[in-house]
């Protein structure tokens, strides 16, 4: 038995062939799309699970072998999959920063909640350090889960701006954390 071109292209994918990433995309692009669209009826749901679905590919999650079917079998169940996690998690709502305590935490002792809390003091620093534009974007991607394309229609800001926004927001936070750091230390 032969195996199937998309076969092959996936192997190359899992050996990061960004070519055979692209050729698989343009082979699959409009369909799933137009799969994940029907199923949400939601343009922005279904190009977050449509990129969602090709970056599981590039990372090799859900690998796929020939005796699990037809590759574009496979493929349609994973954006279906993926399109109803995205769909769960969002229905889920973010939660709130001061709501988020990491896993280990049931447990930890009284020191680690404490360094928990001074973490948490020092992001929420920072971020008041932001201009209010930044602080607008950060609030909004991070905190209440937004796409920077909606982030962008709602807001009536070009997509553009909003990148910028972002990675200025990121890069002076980073700042920010690494300025606090620093005079810990000293």
């Amino acid at each position: 038995m032969s195996r199937s071109n998309d076969s092959l292209l996936y192997e190359k994918i899992l050996q990061k062939d960004k070519q055979a990433l692209e050729d698989l995309y343009d082979k699959y692009e409009k369909i799933l799309f137009s799969f994940l669209y029907k199923m949400t009826e939601d343009r922005d749901l279904s190009e977050e699970a449509l990129q969602e679905v090709f970056l599981k590919i590039w990372r090799g999650k859900g690998h796929y072998t020939e005796d699990k079917g037809k590759f574009s079998s496979w493929l349609f169940t994973m954006a279906r999959n993926t399109a109803i996690d995205i769909i769960r998690k969002k229905e889920k709502g973010p939660v709130p920063i001061d709501e988020i305590q990491p896993a280990a935490s049931l447990e930890s002792s009284a020191e680690e909640q404490t360094e928990w809390k001074e973490e948490r003091m020092k992001v929420h620093s920072a971020v008041s350090k932001l201009s209010e534009d930044q602080k607008g974007i950060i609030d909004l991607i991070y905190f209440k889960g937004f796409t920077q394309q909606k982030i962008s229609e709602s807001c009536n800001i070009p997509l553009g701006t909003v990148k910028s926004r972002a990675r200025l927001a990121l890069k002076n936070l980073r700042k920010f954390l690494d300025a606090a750091e620093g005079r810990e230390k000293a």
